[in-house]
Protein backbone atom coordinates (compact mmCIF):
# COMPACT_ATOMS: atom_id res chain seq x y z
CA UNK A 1 0.00 0.00 0.00
CA UNK A 2 1.35 3.46 -1.10
CA UNK A 3 0.65 6.45 0.54
CA UNK A 4 -1.44 9.43 -0.40
CA UNK A 5 1.63 11.37 -0.92
CA UNK A 6 3.13 8.48 -3.48
CA UNK A 7 -0.08 8.33 -5.08
CA UNK A 8 0.44 12.24 -6.18
CA UNK A 9 4.03 11.21 -6.97
CA UNK A 10 3.15 8.58 -9.29
CA UNK A 11 0.15 10.42 -10.57
CA UNK A 12 2.23 13.49 -11.69
CA UNK A 13 4.73 11.41 -12.79
CA UNK A 14 2.69 9.45 -14.80
CA UNK A 15 1.12 12.16 -16.37
CA UNK A 16 4.08 14.14 -17.28
CA UNK A 17 5.52 11.35 -18.75
CA UNK A 18 2.60 10.68 -21.05
CA UNK A 19 2.55 14.29 -22.19
CA UNK A 20 6.09 14.78 -23.06
CA UNK A 21 7.54 11.63 -23.49
CA UNK A 22 10.29 12.87 -21.84
CA UNK A 23 11.86 10.71 -18.13
CA UNK A 24 10.62 12.89 -15.13
CA UNK A 25 13.10 14.77 -12.62
CA UNK A 26 12.83 15.49 -8.83
CA UNK A 27 13.34 18.90 -9.16
CA UNK A 28 10.07 18.79 -11.84
CA UNK A 29 8.37 16.88 -9.20
CA UNK A 30 9.36 19.50 -6.20
CA UNK A 31 8.23 22.63 -8.42
CA UNK A 32 4.65 20.33 -8.60
CA UNK A 33 3.72 19.04 -5.24
CA UNK A 34 5.73 22.03 -3.42
CA UNK A 35 7.77 19.54 -1.28
CA UNK A 36 11.45 19.90 -0.52
CA UNK A 37 13.69 18.03 -2.96
CA UNK A 38 15.25 15.66 -0.19
CA UNK A 39 11.07 14.81 0.35
CA UNK A 40 10.82 13.99 -3.18
CA UNK A 41 14.03 11.63 -3.31
CA UNK A 42 13.40 9.87 -0.62
CA UNK A 43 9.67 8.88 -1.43
CA UNK A 44 11.16 8.25 -5.45
CA UNK A 45 13.02 5.26 -3.99
CA UNK A 46 10.30 3.94 -2.01
CA UNK A 47 8.06 3.82 -5.28
CA UNK A 48 11.43 2.51 -7.02
CA UNK A 49 11.80 -0.49 -4.93
CA UNK A 50 8.49 -1.51 -4.59
CA UNK A 51 8.18 -1.87 -8.27
CA UNK A 52 6.16 1.64 -9.42
CA UNK A 53 9.18 3.47 -11.27
CA UNK A 54 12.25 2.29 -13.67
CA UNK A 55 14.94 4.53 -14.69
CA UNK A 56 15.28 5.62 -18.15
CA UNK A 57 18.62 4.06 -19.25
CA UNK A 58 19.22 6.85 -21.79
CA UNK A 59 18.90 10.05 -19.36
CA UNK A 60 18.02 11.04 -15.88
CA UNK A 61 14.79 10.67 -14.15
CA UNK A 62 12.45 8.45 -13.86
CA UNK A 63 9.32 6.82 -15.97
CA UNK A 64 6.15 4.55 -14.72
CA UNK A 65 7.15 0.97 -14.83
CA UNK A 66 4.41 -1.32 -16.31
CA UNK A 67 2.97 -2.13 -12.54
CA UNK A 68 2.54 1.98 -12.12
CA UNK A 69 1.05 2.21 -15.57
CA UNK A 70 -1.56 -0.56 -14.30
CA UNK A 71 -1.80 1.76 -10.47
CA UNK A 72 -2.07 4.93 -12.32
CA UNK A 73 -5.05 3.17 -14.57
CA UNK A 74 -6.66 1.34 -11.77
CA UNK A 75 -6.61 3.56 -8.86
CA UNK A 76 -5.66 7.60 -9.73
CA UNK A 77 -6.55 8.59 -13.72
CA UNK A 78 -10.10 10.98 -13.92
CA UNK A 79 -11.86 11.06 -16.85
CA UNK A 80 -11.05 13.57 -19.51
CA UNK A 81 -13.37 15.96 -20.78
CA UNK A 82 -13.47 15.84 -24.43
CA UNK A 83 -13.14 19.14 -26.48
CA UNK A 84 -15.90 20.82 -27.98
CA UNK A 85 -14.18 19.98 -31.56
CA UNK A 86 -13.78 16.36 -30.67
CA UNK A 87 -17.63 16.11 -29.20
CA UNK A 88 -18.92 18.28 -32.50
CA UNK A 89 -16.98 16.10 -34.80
CA UNK A 90 -18.08 12.80 -33.23
CA UNK A 91 -21.88 13.92 -32.93
CA UNK A 92 -21.95 14.76 -36.51
CA UNK A 93 -21.57 11.44 -37.24
CA UNK A 94 -24.16 9.44 -34.92
CA UNK A 95 -26.60 12.70 -35.66
CA UNK A 96 -26.21 12.08 -39.76
CA UNK A 97 -28.93 9.74 -40.91
CA UNK A 98 -27.77 8.25 -44.00
CA UNK A 99 -25.05 6.06 -42.44
CA UNK A 100 -25.80 2.95 -41.16
CA UNK A 101 -24.20 1.43 -37.91
CA UNK A 102 -21.25 0.03 -39.66
CA UNK A 103 -20.38 3.22 -41.21
CA UNK A 104 -20.70 5.04 -38.05
CA UNK A 105 -18.62 2.38 -35.93
CA UNK A 106 -15.54 2.85 -38.77
CA UNK A 107 -15.82 6.27 -39.15
CA UNK A 108 -15.73 6.71 -35.47
CA UNK A 109 -12.81 4.86 -35.24
CA UNK A 110 -10.88 6.76 -37.62
CA UNK A 111 -11.71 10.07 -35.86
CA UNK A 112 -10.45 8.76 -32.87
CA UNK A 113 -7.28 7.58 -34.48
CA UNK A 114 -6.93 11.12 -35.91
CA UNK A 115 -7.45 12.53 -32.57
CA UNK A 116 -4.83 10.16 -30.81
CA UNK A 117 -2.11 9.47 -33.37
CA UNK A 118 -3.17 5.83 -31.98
CA UNK A 119 -3.87 2.60 -34.57
CA UNK A 120 -7.65 1.97 -33.91
CA UNK A 121 -9.59 -1.10 -34.90
CA UNK A 122 -13.00 -2.96 -35.36
CA UNK A 123 -13.02 -6.88 -34.67
CA UNK A 124 -16.42 -7.55 -36.28
CA UNK A 125 -17.88 -11.10 -35.97
CA UNK A 126 -16.71 -13.82 -37.33
CA UNK A 127 -18.49 -14.40 -40.62
CA UNK A 128 -19.44 -17.86 -40.30
CA UNK A 129 -21.90 -16.32 -37.79
CA UNK A 130 -23.48 -14.51 -40.31
CA UNK A 131 -26.12 -15.86 -43.05
CA UNK A 132 -26.16 -14.77 -46.62
CA UNK A 133 -29.38 -12.08 -47.22
CA UNK A 134 -28.50 -11.27 -50.83
CA UNK A 135 -25.72 -11.23 -53.69
CA UNK A 136 -26.21 -8.53 -55.83
CA UNK A 137 -23.80 -7.17 -59.47
CA UNK A 138 -22.96 -4.55 -61.10
CA UNK A 139 -21.67 -4.20 -64.43
CA UNK A 140 -18.20 -2.90 -65.30
CA UNK A 141 -16.29 -1.60 -67.82
CA UNK A 142 -13.77 -4.04 -69.52
CA UNK A 143 -15.09 -7.16 -68.98
CA UNK A 144 -15.53 -6.59 -65.34
CA UNK A 145 -18.55 -7.23 -62.77
CA UNK A 146 -18.62 -5.74 -59.02
CA UNK A 147 -20.40 -8.46 -56.85
CA UNK A 148 -21.68 -7.43 -53.91
CA UNK A 149 -22.41 -10.05 -50.90
CA UNK A 150 -24.72 -8.51 -48.63
CA UNK A 151 -25.31 -10.95 -44.64
CA UNK A 152 -27.81 -10.55 -42.30
CA UNK A 153 -25.54 -8.65 -40.45
CA UNK A 154 -25.62 -5.56 -42.75
CA UNK A 155 -22.11 -6.80 -43.82
CA UNK A 156 -21.09 -6.11 -47.48
CA UNK A 157 -18.17 -8.34 -49.29
CA UNK A 158 -17.39 -6.34 -52.70
CA UNK A 159 -14.89 -8.52 -55.10
CA UNK A 160 -14.58 -7.52 -58.76
CA UNK A 161 -14.81 -10.48 -61.03
CA UNK A 162 -13.03 -10.29 -64.25
CA UNK A 163 -15.46 -12.05 -66.77
CA UNK A 164 -14.15 -11.95 -70.30
CA UNK A 165 -16.75 -12.25 -73.23
CA UNK A 166 -19.95 -13.38 -70.79
CA UNK A 167 -23.51 -12.11 -71.47
CA UNK A 168 -24.49 -9.76 -68.33
CA UNK A 169 -27.42 -11.49 -68.44
CA UNK A 170 -26.18 -15.21 -67.93
CA UNK A 171 -24.33 -13.17 -64.74
CA UNK A 172 -27.83 -11.96 -63.71
CA UNK A 173 -29.13 -15.50 -64.51
CA UNK A 174 -26.42 -17.07 -61.95
CA UNK A 175 -27.08 -14.52 -59.17
CA UNK A 176 -31.03 -14.99 -59.68
CA UNK A 177 -30.13 -18.57 -59.04
CA UNK A 178 -27.88 -18.09 -56.51
CA UNK A 179 -30.48 -16.11 -54.51
CA UNK A 180 -33.60 -17.64 -54.84
CA UNK A 181 -31.91 -21.17 -53.30
CA UNK A 182 -29.35 -20.21 -51.12
CA UNK A 183 -30.04 -17.07 -49.41
CA UNK A 184 -30.47 -17.77 -45.59
CA UNK A 185 -27.17 -20.09 -45.34
CA UNK A 186 -24.82 -19.62 -42.76
CA UNK A 187 -21.75 -17.77 -44.98
CA UNK A 188 -19.12 -20.74 -44.31
CA UNK A 189 -21.39 -23.24 -45.76
CA UNK A 190 -21.80 -21.28 -49.10
CA UNK A 191 -19.12 -22.93 -50.92
CA UNK A 192 -20.79 -26.50 -49.95
CA UNK A 193 -23.89 -25.41 -51.10
CA UNK A 194 -23.01 -24.09 -54.44
CA UNK A 195 -21.34 -27.50 -54.48
CA UNK A 196 -24.16 -29.96 -53.67
CA UNK A 197 -27.54 -27.85 -55.01
CA UNK A 198 -26.00 -25.14 -57.71
CA UNK A 199 -23.79 -26.58 -59.47
CA UNK A 200 -25.59 -29.82 -60.42
CA UNK A 201 -28.61 -27.76 -61.92
CA UNK A 202 -26.97 -24.40 -63.27
CA UNK A 203 -26.03 -25.78 -66.46
CA UNK A 204 -30.23 -26.28 -67.25
CA UNK A 205 -30.53 -21.93 -66.46
CA UNK A 206 -27.03 -20.30 -67.41
CA UNK A 207 -25.43 -21.60 -71.09
CA UNK A 208 -22.02 -20.25 -69.99
CA UNK A 209 -22.66 -21.84 -66.60
CA UNK A 210 -19.04 -23.22 -66.47
CA UNK A 211 -16.83 -19.74 -66.31
CA UNK A 212 -19.83 -17.98 -63.74
CA UNK A 213 -20.26 -20.77 -61.64
CA UNK A 214 -16.42 -20.83 -60.62
CA UNK A 215 -16.19 -16.84 -60.75
CA UNK A 216 -19.16 -17.18 -57.83
CA UNK A 217 -17.48 -20.34 -56.48
CA UNK A 218 -14.18 -18.58 -56.09
CA UNK A 219 -15.65 -15.25 -54.60
CA UNK A 220 -17.68 -17.45 -52.06
CA UNK A 221 -15.05 -18.98 -50.99
CA UNK A 222 -13.08 -15.87 -50.50
CA UNK A 223 -14.98 -14.48 -48.16
CA UNK A 224 -15.56 -17.43 -46.16
CA UNK A 225 -12.08 -17.88 -45.77
CA UNK A 226 -11.83 -13.96 -44.00
CA UNK A 227 -11.54 -15.40 -40.08
CA UNK A 228 -13.59 -11.87 -39.21
CA UNK A 229 -14.48 -8.67 -40.40
CA UNK A 230 -11.72 -6.57 -39.68
CA UNK A 231 -10.80 -3.12 -39.88
CA UNK A 232 -7.69 -0.89 -39.28
CA UNK A 233 -6.86 2.75 -39.10
CA UNK A 234 -3.74 4.43 -38.17
CA UNK A 235 -1.68 1.00 -38.65
CA UNK A 236 1.58 3.47 -39.35
CA UNK A 237 1.14 5.56 -36.54
CA UNK A 238 3.47 4.18 -34.39
CA UNK A 239 6.10 5.60 -36.23
CA UNK A 240 5.23 9.09 -34.72
CA UNK A 241 5.94 8.13 -31.16
CA UNK A 242 9.45 8.50 -29.98
CA UNK A 243 9.01 4.65 -28.55
CA UNK A 244 9.28 3.36 -31.98
CA UNK A 245 11.67 5.45 -33.51
CA UNK A 246 13.53 2.17 -34.42
CA UNK A 247 12.08 1.06 -37.29
CA UNK A 248 12.57 -2.85 -36.58
CA UNK A 249 10.46 -2.12 -33.29
CA UNK A 250 7.57 -0.95 -35.57
CA UNK A 251 7.85 -3.69 -37.93
CA UNK A 252 7.58 -6.48 -35.39
CA UNK A 253 4.74 -4.47 -33.46
CA UNK A 254 2.67 -4.53 -36.89
CA UNK A 255 3.98 -8.49 -37.42
CA UNK A 256 1.81 -8.84 -33.94
CA UNK A 257 -1.09 -6.65 -35.25
CA UNK A 258 -1.23 -9.32 -38.46
CA UNK A 259 -2.38 -11.75 -36.35
CA UNK A 260 -6.11 -10.51 -35.36
CA UNK A 261 -6.70 -13.73 -32.69
CA UNK A 262 -3.84 -11.78 -30.44
CA UNK A 263 -6.00 -8.84 -30.17
CA UNK A 264 -9.77 -10.59 -30.04
CA UNK A 265 -8.86 -13.46 -27.47
CA UNK A 266 -7.40 -11.11 -25.31
CA UNK A 267 -9.58 -11.83 -21.90
CA UNK A 268 -12.67 -9.72 -21.03
CA UNK A 269 -12.40 -8.93 -17.18
CA UNK A 270 -15.15 -6.88 -17.01
CA UNK A 271 -18.29 -5.60 -19.11
CA UNK A 272 -17.07 -2.17 -20.98
CA UNK A 273 -13.40 -1.22 -21.29
CA UNK A 274 -10.73 -3.38 -20.94
CA UNK A 275 -7.04 -1.99 -20.83
CA UNK A 276 -4.16 -4.09 -21.71
CA UNK A 277 -0.28 -3.10 -20.40
CA UNK A 278 2.84 -3.98 -21.56
CA UNK A 279 3.14 -7.93 -21.31
CA UNK A 280 -0.99 -8.18 -20.67
CA UNK A 281 -1.23 -6.71 -24.06
CA UNK A 282 0.62 -9.79 -25.71
CA UNK A 283 1.53 -7.25 -28.66
CA UNK A 284 4.66 -6.16 -26.97
CA UNK A 285 6.02 -4.41 -23.83
CA UNK A 286 6.08 -1.00 -25.04
CA UNK A 287 1.99 -1.64 -26.08
CA UNK A 288 -0.77 -1.02 -25.06
CA UNK A 289 -4.82 -1.79 -25.89
CA UNK A 290 -7.97 -0.58 -24.59
CA UNK A 291 -11.13 -2.14 -26.05
CA UNK A 292 -14.02 -2.59 -25.73
CA UNK A 293 -17.13 -4.70 -27.28
CA UNK A 294 -20.36 -3.37 -28.71
CA UNK A 295 -23.74 -5.48 -29.44
CA UNK A 296 -26.06 -2.90 -31.54
CA UNK A 297 -28.61 -3.20 -33.80
CA UNK A 298 -27.95 -6.59 -34.48
CA UNK A 299 -24.36 -5.85 -34.98
CA UNK A 300 -21.92 -7.04 -33.01
CA UNK A 301 -17.92 -6.65 -32.62
CA UNK A 302 -14.93 -4.83 -30.62
CA UNK A 303 -13.01 -1.68 -30.87
CA UNK A 304 -9.62 -1.53 -30.05
CA UNK A 305 -7.55 1.41 -29.71
CA UNK A 306 -3.62 0.26 -29.73
CA UNK A 307 -0.98 2.67 -29.04
CA UNK A 308 2.86 2.95 -26.82
CA UNK A 309 2.76 2.25 -23.50
CA UNK A 310 2.90 5.99 -22.70
CA UNK A 311 -0.81 6.31 -24.00
CA UNK A 312 -3.41 8.73 -23.03
CA UNK A 313 -5.32 6.28 -21.25
CA UNK A 314 -7.50 9.46 -20.07
CA UNK A 315 -8.48 10.06 -23.25
CA UNK A 316 -9.05 6.95 -25.22
CA UNK A 317 -11.58 5.65 -22.49
CA UNK A 318 -13.40 9.06 -22.33
CA UNK A 319 -13.16 8.42 -26.38
CA UNK A 320 -14.78 4.93 -26.10
CA UNK A 321 -17.18 5.38 -23.23
CA UNK A 322 -18.76 8.38 -25.59
CA UNK A 323 -19.26 6.04 -28.76
CA UNK A 324 -20.52 3.41 -26.31
CA UNK A 325 -23.26 5.64 -24.93
CA UNK A 326 -24.22 7.64 -28.50
CA UNK A 327 -24.07 3.67 -30.30
CA UNK A 328 -26.79 2.75 -27.52
CA UNK A 329 -28.95 5.26 -28.69
CA UNK A 330 -28.43 4.86 -32.68
CA UNK A 331 -31.23 3.03 -34.59
CA UNK A 332 -29.73 0.79 -37.32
Amino acid sequence: MITKRQENILKFLAEEYIKTAKPVSSSTICKYLKCSSATIRNEMVILDELGYLEKNHFASGRIPSEKGYKYYVDKLMSPKNMTGEEMLKLQTIFHNKALDLNDIILKSIELISEMTNYTSVVLGKSSNESLLKKVEVVPLENDKVLTMVITDKGHVEYKNMYLPNTDIEEVIKTVNLINRMIVGTPIDCISERLEYDIKPIIGKYVTQHEILYNAFYDAFTSFTNKSADVHFVGRNNFLKQPEFENIDAVKKVLTKLDDVSSISDMAEEKNGINIYIGKDSELSEDIAVVKTKYNYGGLEGTIAIIGPKRMEYEKVVTLLNYINENLSNTKN
